[in-house]
């Protein structure tokens, strides 16, 4: 008799945007959809590799003193601290006074599960250990608290009768939240609603923190894939940083690098001085140890090479607005087409409202079922597409099916 049969291990559910994309895969209808993935493809439909990180990398393939050589344990220096910068901005108050703790991690998902474990083991929680998760948010946040003891609760945040923002909901909850609770709150373009808060919201949002004490646990995969502009995409952090909110920041460059497969990320957290950062990283270097030992070394020296090398980052922030542009002009056609030329009923004003790469049409469970099994559009059953499945060849294809669907005629 075997030790261990597992035979009382569950069978787990398929993931649900992975079991979508391997349907895509396997349909051979030539018109065929994928709206689900959040990955960047360029007009042909196709992964798009930057021109700054082909030119990056060759750099790097030239340089006798690359190595494979282990990393820090926190990560290669000069990425995280150029990582810092480009999020929390160079004149940032954290950085000045040195106390800001940066840690490279495997991506955003790494940079989450660091910062949940790191509070989960020494935030003083007042009660259970909670976090406060948006209505809906990228739905890997809950696997990720619930792994390391933190159980997640949500706040309102999509309104579907708006196809907006629940501005109002959202203050209520951060009102009669327990003090100090831990909000988690998306940097810019929301995943996966594509609805973020404007400046003065923010601004609420930022007082309403500061008088019931909340922490604050940004989640920021988008710099930059946005609106095109990397500062302006981390006003948010920036301001709470100034406003003297305790926070940590998750950072990807999966999106706006492309990097999606190296795993290149950064958990940063603003710490009140620099005595108790010193502390925080001490802390994160044997949390790290103990889990992935060292960061990988491509995508970290890729990053470090673009961000510390003034025409390699220009060229960056140019193949951001390539990307952002192009998604950005997606919006703008699909607005027209069901708006002006197709009439489709109701208001479509949301699909150019919404920033970022994902945008919620606003279609329920069983229209997006038939746009996935009538007319092979490949979309996530809460009516989520990713723009950046659309394109030119395609983009009329998918209105006039979204039409029929909306009209009840699919």
């Amino acid at each position: 008799m075997a030790a261990e049969t597992w035979d009382t291990v569950p069978l787990a559910p398929p993931d649900s945007i992975f079991q979508l994309t391997a349907a895509y895969k396997a349909d051979p209808f030539p018109q065929k959809v994928n709206l689900g993935v959040g990955a960047y493809r360029d007009d042909d439909n196709k992964p798009w590799v930057l021109p700054v990180v082909k030119k990056a990398n060759e750099f790097l393939l030239q340089d006798p003193n690359v190595d494979h050589e282990y990393l820090p344990i926190l990560g290669l220096p000069e990425y995280t601290t150029a990582a810092a910068k480009l999020i929390l901005g160079p004149e940032s108050p954290a950085l000045r006074e040195t106390r800001a703790v940066s840690v490279q991690t495997i991506s955003g998902t790494g940079a989450n599960h660091l910062g949940a474990l790191f509070l989960s083991r020494f935030y003083t929680w007042d009660g259970p250990k909670q976090v406060y998760l948006s209505n809906p948010t990228w739905i890997n946040h809950f696997q990720i608290f619930r792994n390391v003891g933190i159980e997640p609760l949500t706040y309102p945040y999509y309104d579907p009768k708006t196809i907006g923002l629940d501005y109002e909901g959202f203050l209520d909850s951060l009102r009669t939240a327990s003090p100090r609770s831990v909000f988690l709150l998306h940097a810019c373009a929301h995943n996966p609603t594509g609805v973020d808060p404007t400046k003065e919201q923010w601004e609420k949002i930022a007082d309403i923190v500061l008088e019931r004490k909340h922490y604050v646990f940004f989640d920021c995969a988008y710099q930059g894939f946005a609106s095109g502009d990397l500062d302006n995409d981390a006003w948010a952090v920036r301001y709470f940083v100034e406003r003297g909110i305790s926070l940590l920041v998750c950072q990807s460059f999966a999106k706006n690098a492309g990097l999606y497969g190296e795993r290149v990320g950064a958990l940063h957290v603003v710490a009140p001085t620099k005595q108790a950062a010193d502390r925080v990283r001490s802390q994160l270097a044997v949390l790290q140890r103990s889990e992935i030992s060292n960061p990988p070394a491509y995508g970290a020296r890729v990053i470090a090479l673009i961000l510390n090398d003034a025409s390699l980052f220009e060229q960056w922030k140019e193949d951001i607005k390539t990307m952002s542009g192009r998604i950005i002009a997606m919006r703008k056609e699909l607005h027209r087409l069901l708006s002006e030329e197709l009439k489709t009923p109701g208001n479509w004003d949301h699909i150019i409202n919404q920033i970022g790469m994902f945008s919620f049409t606003g279609v329920n469970a069983t229209q997006s079922k038939a746009l996935t099994e009538k007319a092979h559009i490949y979309l996530t059953t809460n009516g989520r597409i990713s723009m950046a499945g659309l394109n030119t060849k395609n983009i009329r294809y998918f209105a006039e099916n979204l039409d029929k669907v909306v009209r009840g005629e699919l």
